[in-house]
């Protein structure tokens, strides 16, 4: 009798362990068109900064996720409707953003740099008079030169994405260009030979990636935040950023 009850106990708690297992498991949704932050490589996996991280936290918190390329239209609506759990997608928290999904801790600065051949003596978004300058459309990059050079300036050569416009700088199609940062860092990175460098103006506003969760979801708000925490102070976000961008990690603000 006693052994039957010590099998059936032994049974109930691999039960429990195995769905208690189970709910570790979250669905991540993450866009992947945004390279270096997020894309597919040739096997149709999604790879980038910010799969890294968000690799890295679930490790530091000992939960599984459950990638899932997700096109950006509609990727909020995939919280609400319970299909993702987690959001990572080179998402800048604004407050209109706030007001449907919840945000984790910020864990990128994602301002607009200047970048600019390094013989160059550009040295601020003033400097950019008589230049030939290259901008995302309707970027707040494209807003800042606009308000500098006025917005239908001829010098101002206006683009669809980061990628075209800086290929266009590297052919000296024009003089500077202004993107964003993660982009830009990332195309100097992979294109040393181009020997082109960031120009920081505290003209354009520094705003910060989070990774949202749905609105509510306190509890897995938590293990992100506490992962998020935990890489940092132990170097694993230095190390991923690094691999990215450059050895000039960022100091990010705290909730």
């Amino acid at each position: 009798m006693f052994k039957s009850f010590l099998i059936a106990g032994c049974l109930l708690s691999s039960i429990a362990t195995s769905a208690f297992a189970a709910q570790q498991t979250y669905v991540v949704g993450s866009g992947g068109t945004y390279r270096p932050f997020e894309y597919e490589n040739n096997q149709k996996e999604l790879e980038g900064f910010d799969i890294d991280i968000i690799k890295a936290i679930a490790k530091a918190e000992n939960f599984d996720i459950k990638l899932v390329n997700t096109p950006w239209e509609g990727i909020f609506a995939t919280l609400n409707s319970g299909d993702r759990d987690i959001i990572i997608s080179g998402i800048t928290i604004t407050d209109k953003r706030q007001q449907m999904v919840d945000f984790s801790s910020p864990y990128f600065p994602a301002e607009q740099s200047i970048v600019v051949p390094k013989d160059s003596k550009v040295d601020s978004v003033s400097a950019l008079k008589g230049q030939k300058v290259g901008v995302v459309n309707s970027s707040t990059g494209d807003i800042v030169v606009s308000d500098e050079l006025g917005k239908n300036s001829t010098d101002i050569k206006r683009f669809d994405n980061t990628p075209l416009m800086l290929q266009e700088l590297s052919e000296d199609g024009i003089g500077a260009a202004v993107g964003d940062v993660g982009v830009v860092k990332y195309y100097i990175k992979s294109h040393p030979e181009k020997a082109l460098k960031l120009v920081p103006d505290s003209k354009f506003q520094r705003q910060y990636f989070g990774i949202a969760v749905a609105k509510g979801n306190t509890e897995l708000l938590g293990k992100i935040n506490a992962g998020l925490k935990t890489i940092i102070a132990d170097g694993t976000y230095a190390k991923i950023y690094a691999n990215w961008f450059d050895a000039n990690v960022p100091t990010l603000p705290t909730k």
